[in-house]
């Protein structure tokens, strides 16, 4: 997609397809070695999943978000529904599976801010390419009427490929966040603009081999970045933790410094934080080099506080008039 630097106001809109969790975090000094046993503290609950905390962020970040996910006829069902209603999300779109639970996830974070995570998809799996179709998604669009169309590797991969297609018949901006990384149709890759993979979901498109080198990340992620252009996406942005993004496109490649936050608490969810900024940014029509600066201020801003969707409390409402001018991306 050509991007614009006019100042002309869009008003931005998002179409988020993907999952949703009800998260159960556990705070322990150290993670258990296998067979060993320790004490938490602190559990909570809350809500997750990839496609839930990216359409609550970029709700947060300024756009009118419309989040397509499935859930069960449980109590988790009705605490996803109504924590995304409380965030401002239209779960109009939002469908129940009448057999399977609401999708689950068990987070522990150690006292380095660290996480671990497992996921039980439940009602996450029927959201397939078959129940996109059944429930219409190409008038879904039409009447969302969204500037980006946004989803995860979290999903299967027919299901991405199909929401890929339906993004191009209706002429929305297609934006993935491969993660995890998954064997996705060619053509949905080269339909992303942008692909969004941390480091290792890089390297496992690119095939490579060797571990990306730790003493000069960022040179690595913009070479990488760049050999992603053209030949896998439209465009690519590759996020590095505290050491923020890169980004590439066919004009050339640049590296966006994170902020960095007063005090670390908890990284959960700081990365969808990042992808729904983005996304949104994006759907205001701003460009790309602009949406990355965007999203690495989330990212920073969400690791300040414990849990996901809780932590996005400190994303500033976009605001069309403010954002600065946008520089030329540079080459690698």
């Amino acid at each position: 997609m050509t991007e614009s630097n006019d100042r002309t106001r869009i008003e931005p809109r998002v179409l988020v397809l993907g999952s949703a969790n009800v998260d159960t975090f556990l705070y322990v000094d150290d993670f258990p070695a296998p067979g060993e046993t320790v004490f938490g503290q602190a559990g909570r609950t809350g809500l997750g999943g990839k496609g839930a905390n990216q359409a609550v962020a970029a709700q947060r970040t300024g756009a009118e978000t419309t989040f397509v996910g499935m859930v069960g006829t449980d109590d988790g069902g009705a605490f996803v529904r109504r924590t995304l209603d409380d965030n401002g999300v239209d779960t109009s779109a939002l469908l129940t599976s009448g057999s399977a639970p609401t999708g689950a996830a068990y987070i522990s974070v150690n006292a380095e801010a660290e996480n671990t995570i497992v996921v039980v998809s439940g009602a996450n799996a029927e959201l397939t390419a078959d129940a996109l179709v059944s429930h219409d998604i190409d008038a879904l669009i039409a009447e969302a009427g969204p500037t980006i169309a946004l989803t995860q590797g979290e999903l299967g991969p027919e299901t991405i490929a199909a929401f890929a297609a339906a993004s191009a018949r209706g002429g929305v901006r297609f934006v993935l966040n491969l993660a995890p990384a998954a064997p996705v149709d060619a053509a949905a890759l080269r339909a992303a603009d942008p692909l969004i993979v941390n480091e290792g979901e890089a390297q496992a498109i690119a095939r490579g081999e060797a571990s990306a080198p730790v003493d000069d990340i960022v040179s690595w992620a913009l070479a990488t970045a760049q050999d992603l252009v053209g030949t896998v996406s439209t465009s690519v942005v590759i996020t590095l933790g505290a050491s923020g993004a890169v980004a590439a496109t066919a004009d050339g490649a640049w590296h966006q410094p994170s902020p960095r936050p007063a005090e670390v608490v908890d990284t959960t969810g700081a990365g969808d934080a990042f992808v729904g900024a983005l996304a949104a940014v994006l759907a205001a029509g701003r460009p790309l080099a602009e949406a990355v600066r965007w999203g690495v201020a989330a990212g920073s801003a969400a690791v300040a506080g414990h849990g996901t969707v809780e932590s996005y409390t400190r994303l500033a409402r976009f605001d069309h008039a403010a954002v600065p001018a946008e520089a030329a991306p540079a080459s690698a």
